[in-house]
């Protein structure tokens, strides 16, 4: 699949995009297009075998338009020779299977770049759409002895297919275990006094357990071998095809003792671990399929005058939709008629329903609590806040934390060396230290066996699953394991005033009356006034007197006075209201009341004066306050033990009272947007790993620069794209649990990480036989099976732990 934005010049009206949106749609292998006659482009994802990037270009040009490819460093990998694709791959096991499908992927020509994910068992790959086809990568994949797919491009759920994957190894299992149960039994409990034909009955039983239920590992196991690699399959099929060949020598040749027990109930032991593993695994990506069951199945929509449910997918952008109390909303969109309180708890993990009424933004997934409403649909399909957010967690949960590497790197080299190590185990036994064959054979297949390179492949990756998901459902939405890697290391946190400290809305904070009117009276008049200016200050004063219920005047002869203020007559009284220089220009002396206003301008505040011919009638002072939360989350920060600076456009004296307000310590005043990054720079110069908290609008450059750019947007398209860490909810202490999730998905890393590297240094060495001359400890094979199956399943299960973790 390739994806592109197209530069396209000469449309004017939505006829145009109209036009070109239908010519792309009849071009053979053009998967989905949206032609946009606001930014004047195309976003097209189509397949690169069927057509190219020239041909595109011809469409548009034979529409009469011209178009040229949209070159951006945030699309490059949109751009004309660059394709992505993600593939779902069926048959890996453990961190050696993916390990060989990415080298093999990485071999492709064309290929840029891949990433193999062992835990969601997809691939994703970055390729020259000019060199190589994803057919080609499919093939490749194949020829491993895997089997690939091109992942689904809409919102929908993999349960079916996990629950399929799942009923065959439970099938298998149940099936071994019926087979390996009487193997068993004769193998361990009538061996001084076998039955008739024991040894041919275990035979009969083993095999179909060894060649028929075994059969996919020794499907990987050849498909390495082809592929001059060796995975976790290698190590099982070599040990239990060793214990079963000899067994069958020993029962034909009436020399030694078999060991078909050990055969079937390796096989039967390595299914169950990876029926237990599959388990947990499923239960790591939660996250996502709640996310996925979200999505509504209908909507009711306004169509030909009449109300018609149809289903979601097939809803329009514009469509006019109809929610009921109770219901989900189905898409993105706008109100336009009605009101209501809507529960976003699902997406934002906000517990208080919100208040929505017309020109409000309703996400879709959301529920309506009260009230009908109609909305104007407005994002559907994939371009929903939910498909957003579900792609944004897969594309974080299919990534690779740095910390991987080191993994990857003794995946590589790990079962070539068990091989080795075995080798060398019956080597020594058999021809240096004497020992029978039998012992020697077993010593050899318990190391086999015992070597678990699953533990160490699933380390990472299954701790950013949990960690990753645990954020999405608390509104923190992390892009990637780099990101979640680096969190922990943050020191410093340079946050933004407007919008994030502050709410970013000037509020009503003080009124002082120097006549005899009441405060409501002089609140009544400043608002009646100020209600026809366009001034955001003005809104504030309105809306303080809307919060008293009071009644505002009629207004006439409205005029404003630029720099200045505004005047106007009510009932044949003019008024005055503005600073201190229009006041001063009207002959009215406020000497003695300038020590009160300079007060209010000192905690950050903008005052403003009302006077009625030469008396001044009252002062009404206006700020932007700061959020309820942020000096609570700001505290948590601290406690982290990390340092706290505000950056602001702000004056010297403005910023000193906010900062003292919500408690930072440090701040930098009069900072223009395109400076804010140098700031964030000049902390990195002196060894800080800075994060910068911003809405992702006017600080993008700052959050770029930063180790991690954490945007606050609520869910827009912006803080989406912008930020390392996206924080749904408008509340700032969320900073602070993204950090304390980072901090605690690193700890669960490392420990699972500890737990493999020990556990193969410690298992191996007591199963090739170290401790026997000594203390004559002897692991036997059935039992290093069983341990290699519990490693894999506690690495997964200590990852589960993070989900009852506090934030």
């Amino acid at each position: 699949m390739g994806n592109i934005i197209l530069n396209i010049k000469g449309m004017h009206c939505a006829s145009c995009s109209t036009i070109l949106e239908r010519a792309f749609k009849k071009t053979d292998g053009v998967k989905a297009v949206t032609v946009n006659i606001i930014t004047n482009k195309a976003t097209l994802e189509f397949d690169a075998d069927k057509v190219d990037v020239s041909a595109l270009i011809k469409i548009v040009e034979s529409k009469g338009y011209s178009a040229d490819v949209f070159d951006d460093k945030a699309n490059s990998a949109k751009s004309e020779d660059s394709g992505k694709t993600v593939l779902d791959i069926k048959g890996m096991h453990c961190a050696s299977c993916s390990t060989m499908v990415e080298r093999a992927l990485k071999k492709v020509e064309g290929v840029k770049s891949v990433n193999v994910n062992i835990t969601t068992n997809k691939a994703t790959v970055e390729f020259d759409s000019n060199k190589v086809h994803v057919s080609a990568l499919i093939k490749t994949v194949e020829s491993k002895g895997y089997t690939a797919e091109v992942s689904g491009t809409k919102i929908k759920t993999d349960s079916g297919k996990v629950q399929d994957e799942f009923a065959d190894i439970k099938k298998r299992l149940m099936v071994s275990i019926i087979l390996t149960f009487p193997v068993l039994i004769l193998g361990m409990f009538f061996m001084t006094d076998p039955i008739p034909y024991q040894d041919y009955i275990m035979w009969i039983l083993a095999t179909p357990v060894q060649f028929i239920i075994g059969y996919p590992m020794y499907k990987s196991a050849y498909a390495a071998l082809k592929g001059g690699f060796s995975n976790m399959d290698t190590l099982i099929v070599m040990g239990t095809t060793v214990a079963y060949m000899f067994s069958v020598y020993t029962v034909l040749s009436g020399i030694g003792h078999q060991y078909f027990e050990a055969s079937a109930v390796l096989i039967t032991i390595v299914i169950f671990g990876r029926y237990l593993e599959a388990k947990a695994k499923g239960k790591t990506s939660e996250a996502i399929s709640k996310l996925i069951g979200l999505k509504p199945k209908t909507a009711t929509v306004f169509r030909d005058g009449r109300d018609v449910k149809i289903p979601v997918d097939d809803v329009l952008v514009g469509d006019i939709i109809i929610v009921k109390p109770g219901e989900k909303i189905p898409v993105d969109g706008i109100v336009t008629e009605g009101h209501s309180s809507v529960d976003e708890s699902m997406v934002t993990g906000e517990s208080m329903p919100v208040e929505k009424s017309r020109g409000d933004n309703v996400i879709g997934a959301t529920i309506n609590k009260q009230g009908t409403f109609r909305f104007e649909a407005t994002k559907i399909g994939t371009d929903t806040t939910l498909a957003h957010i579900i792609k944004l967690i897969e594309d974080a949960q299919g990534s690779k934390a740095p910390i991987q590497r080191f993994a990857d790197m003794i995946s590589a080299y790990f079962v070539p060396g068990v091989l080795i190590i075995a080798s060398l185990t019956f080597v020594t036994w058999y021809f240096v230290m004497g020992a029978s064959i039998d012992f020697a054979i077993l010593t050899s297949v318990a190391v086999l066996v015992i070597a678990c390179p699953c533990a160490l492949g699933l380390a990472t990756p299954t701790a950013i699953m949990v960690g990753t998901g645990k954020g999405a459902a608390s509104g923190i939405l992390i892009k990637g394991g780099e990101a979640l890697e680096t969190s922990h290391k943050i020191s410093s946190v340079i946050m933004d005033k407007t919008g994030t400290i502050t709410k970013g809305k000037p509020e009503l904070t003080d009124l002082v009356v120097t006549s005899d009117m009441s405060e409501d009276e002089l609140l009544t008049i400043a608002a009646s006034i100020e209600k026809g200016s366009e001034h955001p200050l003005a809104d504030a004063i309105v809306n303080g007197a809307n919060a008293k219920n009071l009644k505002l005047k009629t207004v006439t002869d409205f005029e404003a006075i630029p720099g200045h203020g505004i005047k106007a007559s009510i009932s044949n009284v003019k008024y005055h209201m503005g600073n201190i220089k229009l006041i001063g220009e009207m002959g009215i002396n406020a000497e003695s009341h300038k020590e009160k206003m300079y007060a209010l301008e000192d905690q950050g505040k903008t005052v403003m004066l009302l006077a009625s011919g030469k008396k001044l009638l009252g002062m009404v002072a206006v700020a932007d306050t700061i959020k309820d939360t942020s000096k609570e989350a700001i505290l948590e920060l601290k406690k982290l033990g990390i340092k706290v600076y505000m950056i602001t456009g702000d004056n010297k004296r403005a910023a000193k009272t906010i900062a003292n307000q919500c408690g930072v310590d440090e701040f930098f005043a009069e900072v223009l947007p395109k400076d804010k990054a140098g700031y964030v720079k000049k902390l990195q110069g002196e060894g800080h790993v800075v994060a910068m908290v911003g809405d992702g609008i006017n600080d993008a450059p700052a959050l770029a620069q930063a180790e991690i750019g954490i945007a606050m947007g609520s869910g827009t398209d912006v803080a989406m794209e912008t930020g390392d860490i996206v924080l749904m909810k408008d509340d700032l202490r969320d900073v602070a649990k993204a950090i304390k999730l980072s901090r605690m998905t690193m700890v669960k890393i490392k420990q699972n990480m500890f737990w493999a590297l020990i556990y193969n240094t410690l298992g191996i060495p007591v199963a090739a036989g170290l401790l026997y001359p000594m203390w004559g400890i002897l692991l036997n094979p059935m039992l290093a099976g069983g341990a290699m199956a519990l490693s894999s399943v506690s690495v997964v299960s200590n990852s589960l732990l993070l989900k009852m973790r506090k934030l």
